[in-house]
Formats: structure tokens, sequence, C-alpha cells
């Protein structure tokens, strides 16, 4: 009898440790991921606490063209009427006139297109387009972004903008034109050709609703300097159609941002 008692009693301190020596485990565990954990967050606070790349700013210029098929004396036919919006958006590298591998550019590249809310009629595209070319109803099919886009780079006193090419001190902003084509293929205005204006008006002629045209895009922006650190910015444009004094029926738009992006350091 005696000796089952000792064994018994032996045996519930033997699973009084085991379950102490599980707890206590466990509060290593867990003190060793909460401290893996802080040390992860410390080292992103820091790293990003004072961002190297942000972005301030960003233009856009919206307005609309089309091209004209047949024509009469009292009417004539659009046969591709297209909506676009041409996009300049500005990197700081916040240099305050001292350059270094830290704050140029090595490589930019545009990933991860997105369409979170697409217009309910026409069909859209990302184009990179030249600067010389911004404000001009133009834009070249050659230059469709069709997944991503990766940018040259170059400290040349010149450089050719028919091609995506940034300056790597961040002197020339990315550039880029959104282009909703084909929103009528076949329509009809019976109106002098002379009188008519190919911009913002036209959609309205043509009984296009900017319910219609509403779309908000994103792509990311991956940069990586010259001490080969990499960079990344998420954005997200609402193509602008309209303000609070006037919309692209009146023309065109132009529309100059104050953002407050920052790149974070991976």
């Amino acid at each position: 009898m005696k000796n089952t008692i000792l064994t018994l009693i032996s045996l519930i301190l033997l699973i009084i440790l085991i379950m102490l020596s599980s707890l206590t485990y466990q509060d290593i565990q867990k003190y060793n991921n909460s401290k893996s954990f802080y040390l992860s967050t410390s080292d992103f606070v820091e790293n990003n606490i004072n961002p190297i790349f942000t972005i301030d700013k960003i233009t856009y210029f919206s307005g609309c063209n089309a091209q004209i098929g047949t024509n009469t004396n009292s009417s004539f036919v659009i046969s591709d009427l297209y909506q676009y919006s041409d996009i300049a958006i500005f990197i700081n590298n916040n240099h305050q006139n001292e350059l270094t591998p830290e704050n140029t550019l090595k490589s930019v590249e545009i990933t991860d297109i997105n369409y979170s809310l697409a217009p309910s009629i026409g069909q859209q595209n990302l184009y990179y387009k030249n600067i010389k070319d911004f404000a001009k109803p133009i834009y070249s099919k050659d230059n469709i972004i069709s997944n991503s886009l990766n940018f040259q780079t170059t400290s040349e006193n010149s450089i050719d903008y028919s091609t995506p090419i940034l300056y790597n001190n961040c002197a020339n902003p990315i550039t880029l034109c959104y282009v909703n084509s084909n929103l009528t293929t076949d329509y009809t205005l019976s109106d002098d050709i002379s009188n008519i204006s190919y911009d913002g008006s036209l959609l309205k002629k043509c009984g296009i609703t900017l319910n219609s045209l509403s779309c908000k895009l994103s792509f990311v922006i991956n940069i990586t300097n010259n001490l080969d650190e990499v960079f990344y910015c998420p954005l997200t444009l609402t193509i602008p159609l309209s303000t609070e004094s006037s919309t692209i029926y009146d023309g065109n738009l132009t529309i100059k941002d104050s953002t407050s992006y920052a790149f974070i350091k991976s």
C-alpha cells in the first residue's frame, strides 16, 4: 500500500514537473518571438524614420481626342474617341545639394499595375510618355506598358526622352499616359467639323458620362540606389475628370496634387 502511494505521488510530481517545463518553454518562445518582432520592427522604423526618397508632387493633365472617319458638309463620323490623362510623378531624393550613392538612382521599375476601379466603357492602357509631349493629345502605342516598366538612369547632361529614362539625381519626373480608347468607334455628329474642338467637350457631345469613365489605378515604384539598397512605394491614382469648379467637359483639366508618399526601405 505504501509503495502504491509513493508511486502515485511520484507520478503526480512528474506530471507537475512536465507541465511546469512546458510552460517555461512556451514563455521562453514567446519572449524570443517578441524580442525578434521588436528587433525587426525597430530596424524597420530606424530604416524609414527619415525616408531617402519621397513623392511630394504629382501633376495631371486630362483631356480627350478623336480620330475622324468619313465626313460630309453637314456631319462627320468619329472612328475612335479616347480620354487620356498625362501623369508626372516627381521623386524627391531630399539631397539638400549633396548627392551621394545613397540618394541617387541606380534603377527604377514600375510593377504590379492594377485597376482597382475600371471604367464601364472603353479599353484602358498605360503608356510611357515623352515629357516633351506632356499635355499634348498624342501617345505612342509602341510605349504601352504590359506588366512592368524599367527606366534607364543617367548622369549625362542631355538625354533622349523618347524612351524611359531618368536622371540619377531625380531631376526629371516619371511621365506616363493613361488612355481609355474606343469610347465610341462609329458616332456621327451632325455639326460643321470646323466648329468642333478636339478636347473634353467631345465627350459631352458624344453622350459619354463622367461616371462611366471613373478610374482608379495602382502600381508600385521600385528604386535601387547606388548602394544597392532597395525601396518601394505603392501608389493609387484617381484619374481626374472633375474639380470643384470644372469638369473635363469644359475642355481639359490640369491638377497639381501635393502628396506625401514615402519610399519604404526593404
